[in-house]
């Protein structure tokens, strides 16, 4: 056989923001060998009339680290397209680690990304100390997908500064030497970049701050330095910018980032970028000042989500409206079936609905006190609070208005806000889900999402697959990307060709992986064959199929005809085959 894979007929959407073309694609040995009238015989044919090929999409932001060292398959990321992910994000990890400390980053995944402790802890294999041994240790371990890793802040500072680096502690110079030492020795081992996380929710399930979160600048250039002299990696941030803390804390906050971003000159950086109500101007003011350090040669791009990145409120879930009330906490821990019994008591109801809520957040809990201020304020967040399927039919709708919001039905029905939302989370047994935009829907639209997938330097990011597992599901983002704004939305569009090219060869671009991202002649044949007119999103499930009996929400997902990572098909119609090609990309070798 001339060829190991043919895709024939396909309209290609090739990654470099071209129009489409009908062609073939041949592949052999993982790279694509010829686009066209290719007329060898190959060992597989797929016929794609009818449907779009496209490059592989690249995830730069998912937290797959604990869950990618037992765990070969990593969905939901590859039920979605994606042919390439990039660990280590918001600076949390499992690398480099004493065994000593195993414990402390697990609680600390647990509490920042909600990743079930009992999960991590059954399931992560732990046999490595240092960051390299960590990337040697999961590239031993076959995956469907392609794997990038950042170094992450937290486990480095706790490496290097034991009990001081929890303890609030500042580095000392002897400290911030050592970790700029394991940064460059990280990145010669093809280390795609560091990461740092500074966020005033970020905390560990033992309601503590994150190690790194108030590390000072000097520290964040000491590391940043360790990239110097390398030709490849990049630095990653996300803030929130400290909205919760009295006082604009914007322009300081962005301060220390800029440091950190000029610590390392000719390297890319890139930070987390979304629409907040409670500072709803800071997105923009993100934008300014990162337009105008581009301007004076400082790479730095806004990663960006095509959509709110929302919440899912219900009994099984790890936030709901009810959580705070004094007769729910008493059955908290029992199973859902017993949970729902009780609640369906009318007198339950009624003395729920006299009851106040108490304070969820504080010292020694994980819940961020963002939790407190929706609850005491949920007759306002009701106006945002949906269900996604409003006609029932499982058919998801991101982006509603007031009129379908539960504080509608509400009013619709005569009755207080409370006295809906209690009957909603009982709804299909309890299993029913509450959709909250958490963020990017202040306006109650994608206007400003709109804006922000069409700034110069954004870049699709933020799905956090592998975590926030019992309340959000957005490693789904491709696909909602192209369901919704290609052709979708009413008004604002985005081009399929430009959308694919966001998708892939931008993200490649960012991380320096020249060998990706578009359907090229010697590239890698990382490829989708997507049922484009019929590509579509259900509404999410709970699923417990995590080590510990820990449990995760997927989303139904259908039209990925085929999916291929280095010519070898790892779905096939939707469903996850045996082949197992995903292999570490090690950065600048």
């Amino acid at each position: 056989m001339q060829y190991d894979l043919k895709i024939e007929n396909g309209m290609i959407v090739d990654g470099t923001g071209a129009e489409p073309f009908v062609a073939d694609i041949a592949v052999k040995d993982g790279i694509i060998v010829e686009i066209g009238d290719c007329t060898g015989s190959a060992s597989q044919t797929l016929d794609a009339k009818g449907h779009i090929v496209t490059p592989g999409f690249v995830d730069l932001h998912t937290h797959y680290d604990g869950q990618i060292s037992w765990d070969q398959e990593l969905m939901p990321s590859v039920n979605h397209g994606v042919t390439t992910i990039v660990t280590g994000n918001c600076g949390v990890g499992f690398a480099p680690c004493r065994a000593a400390d195993h414990d402390k980053l697990i609680r600390l995944m647990e509490g920042v990304e909600d990743i079930p402790g009992s999960a991590l802890s059954e399931g992560i294999t732990w046999d490595w100390e240092s960051f390299p041994e960590y990337m040697s240790a999961i590239d031993a371990i076959p995956h469907t997908v392609d794997f990038a890793m950042m170094l992450p802040h937290d486990p480095l500072r706790v490496f290097v500064m034991s009990e001081r680096a929890i303890a609030d502690e500042l580095a000392t110079k002897e400290d911030i030497a050592k970790m700029r030492e394991l940064t460059t020795e990280a990145m010669k081992a093809g280390a795609v970049g560091f990461s740092t996380g500074r966020s005033d929710f970020h905390k560990s399930a033992d309601g503590e701050w994150t190690p790194a979160s108030e590390a000072h600048p000097d520290e964040l250039v000491g590391i940043a330095e360790g990239l110097n002299g390398l030709d490849h990696g990049v630095l990653h941030a996300v803030n929130d910018f400290n909205q919760e803390r009295e006082g604009d804390q914007f322009d300081l906050e962005f301060d220390v980032l800029e440091k950190f971003f000029r610590a390392a000159p000719g390297h890319k950086a890139s930070m987390t970028w979304m629409q907040r109500d409670l500072v709803p101007d800071h997105w923009t003011r993100i934008a300014k000042r990162t337009a105008a350090l581009q301007d004076d040669g400082v790479e730095l791009f806004l990663q960006a989500a095509p959509r709110a990145i929302g919440v899912f409120l219900g009994l099984q879930s790890t936030f709901h409206p009810l959580m705070a009330f004094p007769s729910y906490i008493e059955m908290a821990e029992l199973p859902l079936a017993t949970r729902v019994a009780k609640m369906r008591d009318p007198a339950m109801k009624a003395k729920m609905l006299t009851e106040t809520p108490v304070k969820l957040s504080g010292p020694g809990s994980a819940i961020p006190p963002m939790t407190d201020l929706l609850i005491a304020g949920m007759e306002f967040v009701a106006e945002k609070l949906f269900r996604l399927d409003p006609a029932g039919g499982g058919e998801v709708d991101y982006e509603q208005g007031a009129k379908s919001s539960i504080a509608q039905k509400a009013r619709d029905a005569g009755v207080s806000i409370w006295d809906r939302l209690y009957d909603e989370v009982l709804e299909n047994d309890g299993h029913a889900l509450i959709y909250f935009p958490a963020y990017n829907y202040t306006d109650m639209n994608y206007d400003a999402v709109h804006t922000m997938l069409t700034n110069p330097y954004v870049l699709p990011g933020l799905t956090d697959g592998g975590a926030h597992v019992g309340y959000i599901c957005d490693a789904s983002f491709p696909t909602y990307f192209l369901t919704h704004w290609t052709k979708s939305r009413n008004g604002d569009t985005i081009s399929l060709p430009r959308a694919v090219q966001m998708l892939s060869a931008d993200g490649a671009d960012y991380l320096g992986f020249a060998d990706r991202g578009r359907l090229q002649v010697g590239l890698k044949a990382d490829i989708n064959v997507i049922d484009y007119d019929n590509l579509n999103l259900k509404v999410p499930t709970m699923v417990k199929d995590l080590p510990a009996g820990g449990q995760r929400l997927l989303q139904p997902v259908s039209g990925y005809k085929a999916t291929f990572v280095s010519g070898q098909q790892v779905i096939a119609n939707d469903q996850i085959t045996d082949a197992r090609p995903g292999r570490l990309v090690r950065a600048g070798q």
